[in-house]
Order: structure tokens, then sequence, then C-alpha cells
């Protein structure tokens, strides 16, 4: 619950910091909110500032968050319990029961090993005339 407040914080700090860092007035043009005018509300030099500190406050607050959501997360790497309820079960090979008195094959491939019995034919390409559902017309 903690992790998920700090995350939506951080994701909006980050916006702010995209928002401010877009308005800025570089070599390119940017967004400037600084008109050419010394009469409007804010001048070039007071946004200029004002923006430059918002940066650093934004990025320093967005590094503080980024630590914060990363020792968070290491908090919660512990060990955790794995759920087996749907994993297979090994079976046994199958052996005869021990008082048949049937000897175990040795496995395939093993000295002592009978040869492997040749590949069964292969089955017709078409089935028998006879074979099969009849066609409804």
């Amino acid at each position: 619950m903690l992790t998920t407040f700090f995350l939506v914080v951080h994701t909006l700090i980050a916006l702010a910091l995209v928002g401010v860092i877009l308005l800025q007035k570089s070599e390119g043009g940017g967004l400037g909110i600084g008109g050419g005018t010394g009469g409007g509300l804010m001048t070039a030099r007071g946004a200029a500032n004002l923006l430059t500190r918002s940066t650093s406050v934004l990025a320093a607050m967005f590094v503080g968050t980024s630590i914060l959501l990363a020792v968070l997360a290491a908090g919660n790497s512990g060990p955790k319990k794995v759920d087996t309820s749907l994993a297979r079960t090994a079976t046994a090979p199958a052996t005869p029961p021990a008082g048949s008195g049937a000897p175990a094959a040795p496995l395939p491939g093993l000295p002592g090993a009978p040869a492997p019995a040749a590949a069964p034919a292969a089955a017709p390409a078409t089935p028998p005339a006879d074979a099969g559902v009849p066609l409804a017309r």
C-alpha cells in the first residue's frame, strides 16, 4: 500500500519535472512563458529563476523518491514460500512388483540391454474403402 502511494507521487513528480523542463527557454526556443515585453505578469529573468529553482526542487524530489522506492523494493525481496499446489508429482518408473519373480529389464543403451526392436510398419496412406463414415448428400 505504501509502495503504491510513493509510486503515484513519483509519477506525478516526473510529469511535473518534464513540464517544467519544457517550459524553460533554451537556444531552440522551448515553450517559454517569459514574453519579449517587460510589462507581463512575470519578467523573463524572474521566470527563468522560478523555473530553474522549480527544476532543482523537482529533480531532488525525483531522486529522493527513486531511492525510497528502491529501498522499499529491496525490503520486499525476502524469502517467499513457493506455491506447490500445481506442481506435478514424480512417478516411479514402471517396474514389476517385488514378489512377481520377473527380473527388471535393463535400460536401453547400457551393456547387456536388448537391442531395440525394429520400427513398426508405417500406416497405409489411404484408408480402406469400407472404413469411415458415409457422407451425407
